[in-house]
């Protein structure tokens, strides 16, 4: 709870979360207006906004717990708490808790948005890409979590996002289709999560029944931002250098 009530109180990391993926959705919105669409094929819109619903609660999430983590240490809030009894696993899980509570708001209000705002439409239904949503902003608090262990500052936080972030982005199909990407990119591609959120919203997007293959996905994402929160866990350190 207090983790909560510190970004409740900081209006600009509140703002970052909840509006600002919405604003830039609604931007695409106007970018696309006048595109016209071709027959039988889903809209511009349509394709580029399940793909920011994917990317968006990644990069946020990664970012504000990242940064809000080392926030954390610098203070020496976290070193008192590592004093107590309290388990690092339980420490993390209080935070990762406390943080995906913010990533499902943000991921709620921008699928609100854009399905019944700016009519974003999809065969499946609504609701996976709402978790599918929530999955990926879960893991971006996962990865924030894990790199914040080895950041000394907030800036060094920061500078994690073009090493964790950036190769997912370029390798998980929104640039070159990952089926043509040469067969060493595959394999990393097929080894980053965001390559496997991306393909379930694609699934959603063009099936009206849940795929076992967006069920797969879906379970890989989950998977890894476990694994990220265990060794977010493992790699914490008691006191601040």
């Amino acid at each position: 709870m207090r983790i909560l009530r510190q970004l409740a109180a900081d209006h600009r990391s509140v703002a970052m979360i909840l509006f600002v993926p919405s604003l830039i959705i609604a931007l695409m919105y106007f970018m696309f207006d006048d595109i016209p669409t071709r027959p039988g094929m889903p809209s511009p819109f349509d394709n580029a906004c399940l793909v920011m619903l994917g990317v968006f609660p990644l990069i946020v999430m990664f970012l504000i717990t990242s940064i809000t983590m080392q926030r954390e240490r610098v203070s020496g809030t976290l070193e008192r708490i590592l004093t107590t009894p309290l388990r690092r696993l339980d420490l993390l899980a209080a935070y990762g808790t406390a943080f995906s509570i913010a990533a499902a708001a943000q991921a709620s209000l921008a699928c609100v948005v854009s399905f019944w705002l700016l009519g974003l439409d999809t065969a499946g239904n609504p609701a996976w890409v709402f978790v599918i949503a929530i999955i990926n902003a879960v893991l971006g608090v996962g990865l924030g979590l894990l790199c914040s262990a080895f950041a000394r500052t907030e800036f060094q936080a920061v500078q994690f996002m073009p090493l964790i972030i950036a190769p997912q982005l370029l390798l998980c199909g929104i640039i070159v289709p990952r089926e043509q990407l040469p067969d060493w990119l595959q394999w990393i591609s097929n080894a980053m999560p965001a390559s496997y959120a991306l393909e379930a919203l694609r699934q959603v997007g063009a099936h009206a029944e849940l795929t076992s293959l967006a069920v797969r996905d879906g379970a890989i994402v989950a998977g890894f931002a476990v694994v990220a929160l265990g060794l977010a866990a493992a790699t914490l350190r008691r006191r601040t250098p």
